[in-house]
């Protein structure tokens, strides 16, 4: 299998598998005083300084997750409990960010959507104007999983903090894949999640600004600051921490990364008529490419290129059998029609030149035979 999904999840790294094996065995409650408890407790702490690094923050500053998913829960819902204002996200937010503020907009706040450019970028000062006083929060991907945006993270976290908004930012998709620094950042809050970047699934981190007030998540013991209780996931910490110190150590191999992405979509534009790529005039992430593929359906070229050997998806994973489109693609202004007919391909740092030169000839040929059968129906 050619694995080319990488934004949904990626494989794990044999050395955090290692880690993570290696903690599984420990025994001991983290929250016990025993030897075994403290030894649990230890790689716990350990794997906190890791992640930290990976984003610039004190050890003291991160907290600890089951993911992604959580993670934005707990800092848009936990910062706005108690509170009624206006709350500012953009158009292209992952489901767990939307669902979340569709839950403040039930409970009364005013929410406003921003949508990204026709180009994929995010005009910052668009974001700002929509932060007016008495913003409670502000909330923006750091980078977009299905068509890879980057967004001016730092340009809007610094304006809407000056004018008393906090500033949330769902990192998902950019930790290990970027360099992050939450103080150059100015972020207040920032979610990541371990299998993005070759680590376990089912564990991830938040970081909090120290100062920053959030409403406990889970009640009922005294576990991450009483933020959230309930016994850590040790293994899965361990292999978060072995994942962030790789992923850090590694950063330099975006580039190279970015040229099979390139060479991907060249390749593509080149061999297959009415194929385009959507987000391509903004900065995006260098693993990520969205192509929309005119007249055909996404699912069914998923279908086809799965029976072929070759992972790859249409929208979000979180979002998976649904027959909508995406709404992260229908901001861009794309038709829905054509929204139907974007495929995402994700690469990582384990794709290699071969991979892609054999998922073009792939591609070219399953576009070719989709057409036939589409334009042979239509006749019929």
């Amino acid at each position: 299998m050619i694995y080319l999904d990488n934004n949904a999840s990626t494989k794990l790294d044999p050395e955090v598998a290692a880690a993570f094996e290696e903690a599984a065995a420990l025994a001991g409650n983290p929250s016990s005083v025993h030897g075994e408890g403290r030894r649990a407790r230890r790689v716990i702490e350990e794997a906190r300084d890791e992640v930290a690094r990976l984003v610039g923050s004190a050890p003291e500053e991160m907290f600890f997750t089951s993911g992604g998913t959580e993670s934005n829960a707990m800092a848009i819902l936990g910062s706005v409990a108690g509170r009624t204002g206006r709350v500012v996200f953009s158009g292209a937010e992952h489901p767990s960010v939307r669902e979340a503020v569709e839950r403040l907009a039930r409970q009364g706040n005013e929410t406003v959507a921003v949508n990204p450019e026709t180009s994929g970028a995010l005009d910052s000062g668009k974001v700002i104007a929509a932060a007016e006083p008495g913003t409670l929060l502000v909330t923006l991907m750091a980078a977009n999983n299905e068509y890879g945006g980057l967004f001016p993270i730092r340009e809007v976290a610094c304006a809407v903090r000056a004018g008393g908004a906090l500033f949330h930012t769902d990192a998902a998709q950019a930790a290990g894949r970027i360099p992050i620094d939450v103080e150059e950042w100015g972020v207040d809050l920032l979610s990541l999640s371990a299998h993005k970047f070759h680590g376990p699934k089912g564990v991830g981190a938040l970081y909090v600004r120290r100062g920053v007030a959030l409403q406990a998540h889970t009640p009922g013991g005294g576990q991450e600051k009483k933020l959230r209780a309930g016994t850590e996931n040790t293994a899965g910490i361990v292999g978060l921490g072995a994942a962030a110190l790789l992923a850090r150590r590694r950063l330099g191999e975006a580039a190279s990364i970015a040229r099979l992405r390139d060479r991907l979509e060249a390749g593509i534009l080149q061999r297959v008529e009415k194929a385009r790529v959507v987000g391509r005039g903004g900065p995006r992430l260098p693993n990520t490419s969205a192509l929309l593929f005119e007249d055909l359906s996404g699912e069914a070229l998923l279908i086809r290129l799965d029976l072929e050997g070759v992972a790859v998806s249409v929208g979000s994973a979180c979002s998976s059998g649904t027959l909508a489109p995406s709404p992260a693609i229908l901001s861009l202004g794309i038709p829905p029609a054509e929204a139907k007919s974007v495929v995402r391909f994700s690469l990582s740092r384990l794709t290699t030149g071969e991979e892609i030169d054999r998922v073009l000839e792939i591609v070219t040929r399953v576009v070719g035979e989709a057409r036939l059968t589409a334009h042979g129906s239509r006749l019929a």
